[in-house]
């Protein structure tokens, strides 16, 4: 029988929880780096033995860790980013008049073919890579490069670039989103960007319709259609048939179409789930009610999945890398909360339960199906 590995990073740790198929009982493993901040804890897809994590602290600085056993055991993974140098914050100018500084990894993407190879995200906005496990990391410059760079300006949890997607179908294709710059795509495996905001506006900025300067919080992709995405934005759910050259807003009947996540079905790619937050001012869920909401057709119809969820009272948020989808059959949805919830449904989304329940503020989710 398949086993599934929900991996959870939190303000004050990282846990492991682990079940079998039938994803009904579950074990806690944890806290790894108890009291540090794991801003994200991803498996590669090619090898279920090797984790990696990004653990920060304002005291110690950025930390990569490594697992080649499943989370048994952590090594401190090489943390020379480069010219941005190692733990710490630095500071230094890149030729314009902003300067960029270094403060954490967001988001870790191991290759969909390599478990050596992997991209991370970085605060401020900048992409790196390394080939040797983490070993040793190079920044992909033509990125923080771009003409449109110095115009990038941060959102409220920093000038993060938080969402790297790969392209299962294109390689060389991949896609990032930065807030609050807005979406960029690669076909060349990072040698030159494109900024793919055409269609986005946002009311908030001087102009609603320009190239750059949109909050995208996060992009999701089925790897079946890889030229659909799905954007959850700092208001508006949207949606791109064409790998990012355009977008449309899918947001539809959604009781408020401000939230964070955005996750797509592992066997149906257009079946989609977010989870509204009342606004960008009262980030909980609209009415006290945690619902889960999903679209069958791809966006505009929605529909609140709400079995299992508190609906009364209740008001934690849920971060923007805190769902995720595993690749059974029927799916598995999961997802955690700045209350230290997990919540997981084995029925693509039609009932749920919750996992755990008193761990720190969750930061990230992530699933391995093995």
């Amino acid at each position: 029988m398949s086993k599934v590995r929900v991996l959870v990073g939190t303000r004050k740790g990282a846990f492991i929880l682990e079940s079998d198929g039938l994803r009904d009982k579950w074990t806690i493993d944890g806290p790894h780096f108890g009291g540090w901040e794991i801003y994200h804890l991803k498996g590669s897809p090619v090898d279920p033995n090797r984790l990696y994590a990004s653990q920060s602290n304002a005291w110690f600085g950025q930390v990569i860790q490594r697992s080649d056993d499943g989370g048994s055991h952590w090594t401190p993974a090489g943390n020379e980013f480069g010219y941005a140098g190692g733990p710490g914050t630095h500071q230094f100018y890149d030729g314009t008049l902003r300067p960029w500084e270094f403060t954490r990894v967001w988001h870790i993407e191991p290759s969909l073919e390599d478990p050596d190879h992997l991209y991370a995200g970085v605060q401020d906005a900048a992409l790196f890579y390394s080939n040797d496990g983490a070993a040793t990391w190079n920044e992909l410059p033509q990125l923080r490069n771009h003409a449109t760079g110095p115009t990038w300006q941060p959102g409220a949890g920093g000038l993060c670039l938080h969402t790297i997607q790969l392209d299962p179908l294109s390689p060389g294709r991949l896609f990032v989103a930065i807030s609050a710059a807005g979406v960029f795509r690669s076909d060349d495996h990072g040698a030159s960007w494109m900024a793919k905001n055409s269609g986005l506006r946002s009311d908030h900025i001087p102009d609603p319709d320009a190239e750059i300067g949109h909050c995208v919080h996060r992009i999701a992709q089925h790897p079946r259609t890889p030229e659909v995405l799905f954007m959850q934005k700092h208001w508006d759910v949207m949606r791109s048939d064409d790998s990012g050259d355009s977008w449309r807003e899918i947001s539809g009947n959604l009781p408020s179409d401000f939230g964070f996540v955005i996750d797509v079905n592992a066997n149906y790619p257009e079946t989609v789930y977010v989870v509204p937050i009342k606004s960008d001012a009262e980030h909980y869920p609209p009415e006290g009610k945690l619902r889960v909401y999903r679209s069958r057709t791809g966006g505009d119809e929605w529909e609140p999945l709400t079995r299992g969820l508190p609906q009364h009272d209740y008001y934690h948020n849920v971060l923007r890398d805190a769902m995720a989808t595993d690749s059974l059959d029927p799916c598995g949805i999961y997802f955690g909360t700045s209350g230290g919830q997990v919540y997981a449904s084995a029925d693509d989304g039609d009932s749920w339960s919750a996992i755990a329940e008193n761990l720190p503020g969750v930061l990230s989710v992530e699933v391995q199906s093995l």
